[in-house]
């Protein structure tokens, strides 16, 4: 389960919006772990997504201490950073962006509309016919090694989804699912890796007394202007259906454009060096979310580091991770560059308006506790940046 501050983390940059909470790399190189949750708690094999973080800088990477707003001042500009000292060739005003780069295609759209209104998708359950390979199915199970329960291998009757062919189980379970109906009980026999986190199951061949509650069948609302009007028009401002569509192909071609800025403005413009500050907040800071995944895999930070990258300790992760944070740290110098240059900054105002974009309300009081208003007024002037740089490419 995340923190409140990955959920966080993550619920900042929805958009190609905060590449600098972005950053450049989405994901850290992690192999499959077990992902624990209240109903799934070892079954579920998911990769951890290690979200890069906004520059900032923090306290000792090993003290355990990090500071999100440490070394941004009030405007949300580096502390003692000019960053124009830094960079040249500083074209942003007209960049050019290809017509492939922003072109929505119809698949493309419509995945956004599923995803808009999937909150509205009604829940049916199937008793009726046999499982098949592609269905996403409620069960509960107990799960045994050598007759022996053992922790965390039930649903303790709660029940649990899974979409077979798409959820990652341990061995072949689910396959094994394929052929049963509703109201089956059967057990599905099962070998753990021989890498499994969990030494005292790893290799071991287990059984699940499995149970079948039901198929889960969604229907997605008939897309009619009614629905609209009724259900989105409040929190998106649409009347219709093409109101709807228009404005989500905007988003779409905006977010295309603005990773298109992102790459050039790491890319193309000429960095002549970057404040060891500015490095040092993107290893802090990645160092600071290891240790919260450690934490949440019950690891100590050397044997997650260890296992999940392959590299010993906190120095061999940063330097495997050189790149990753050289880019990220270049990406926020350039976007002060850009703020400097063209005088922008930020409000209050403009932290409201950005929080409530991104989380629905305007109230960030919460937000400020946790993570402070400097680092909030960055993540805003990321974002003001993207937009006025987008306001002025050239489409070709």
């Amino acid at each position: 389960m995340l923190t409140f501050e990955m959920s966080l983390r993550m619920l900042l940059m929805p958009a190609a919006t905060l590449i600098l909470l972005a950053g450049c790399n989405t994901k850290a190189e992690m192999p499959d772990v077990i992902s624990p949750s209240a109903a799934t708690p070892t079954l579920a094999v998911s990769e951890p997504t290690v979200s890069p973080q906004p520059a900032v800088t923090a306290g000792p990477a090993d003290a355990g201490s990090f500071s999100y707003s440490g070394g941004i001042d009030d405007n949300g500009f580096w502390t003692g950073v000019k960053a124009l000292d830094y960079v040249e060739n500083l074209n942003y005003k007209a960049i050019s962006i290809p017509g492939s780069v922003y072109q929505v295609s119809d698949s493309d759209l419509q995945s956004k509309i599923d995803s808009t209104i999937s909150a509205y998708t009604t829940r049916n359950q199937i008793k009726d016919r046999a499982v098949k390979d592609g269905d996403t199915v409620n069960i509960d199970y107990v799960g045994s090694v050598a007759g022996v329960k053992f922790n965390g291998g039930s649903t303790d009757g709660k029940g649990t989804d899974v979409t077979i062919g798409v959820t990652n189980y341990i061995d072949d379970f689910l396959q094994q699912l394929i052929g049963h109906k509703p109201g089956d009980s059967f057990d599905v026999n099962v070998t753990f890796p021989t890498d499994y986190q969990e030494k005292t199951l790893a290799g071991k061949d287990a059984v699940f007394a499995t149970t079948i509650n039901y198929i889960v069948e969604k229907v997605a609302p008939e897309l009619t202007d009614d629905f609209v009007l009724k259900n989105l028009n409040g929190q998106f401002g649409w009347k219709t259906v093409n109101d709807m569509k228009e404005d989500l192909r905007q988003q779409l071609e905006k977010s295309a454009v603005q990773q298109y800025i992102q790459d050039y403005l790491v890319k193309d413009v000429t960095i002549k060096s970057v404040p060891d500050q500015l490095i040092k907040y993107q290893e802090d800071n990645m160092i600071n979310l290891y240790r919260q995944y450690a934490k949440q895999y019950g690891m100590t930070l050397d044997d997650f580091i260890s296992k999940y990258e392959g590299v010993t300790g906190t120095d061999g992760l940063i330097i495997a991770k050189r790149d990753i944070n050289l880019n990220k740290a270049k990406f926020i110098l350039v976007i002060q560059a850009v703020a400097e240059d063209a005088g922008i900054s930020v409000s209050d105002a403009d932290v409201a308006d950005f929080m409530k974009k991104n989380t629905g309300s305007a109230d960030y009081a919460s937000y400020e506790q946790q993570f402070g208003k400097p680092y909030l007024k960055q993540a805003a002037l990321v974002q003001k940046v993207m937009d006025y740089v987008t306001g002025n490419v050239v489409k070709s």
